[in-house]
């Protein structure tokens, strides 16, 4: 197994934690963003009103996304099975 590999497999994993990661932290960021702004216009400083929805929300883009998410699991698992023989000799 050479370092490269090593690089490979780690480089590869990073993508796909940051891609899975990504669609499920984006659209919280941006509800929390327009929550955040009808905060400050209507001076209501409650914590509940921008935990709540940023819940709903990712729990949508979970059941939305989510066989998306499993298939690039899968895919990732399965490639990284398939390419054991080749990384020991």
């Amino acid at each position: 197994m050479t370092p490269e590999s090593v690089v490979n497999i780690g480089q590869n994993a990073l993508y796909v934690t940051l891609m899975i990661l990504a669609v499920l932290l984006l659209p919280a960021l941006a509800v929390g963003l327009l929550v955040s702004m009808f905060q400050a216009a209507t001076q209501i400083n409650e914590q509940t009103l921008s935990f709540i929805p940023k819940l709903f929300v990712v729990l949508g883009v979970m059941v939305a996304a989510g066989p998306w998410i499993l298939h690039s699991l899968i895919d990732y698992t399965e490639e990284l099975i398939r390419s054991i023989p080749t990384m020991i000799g």
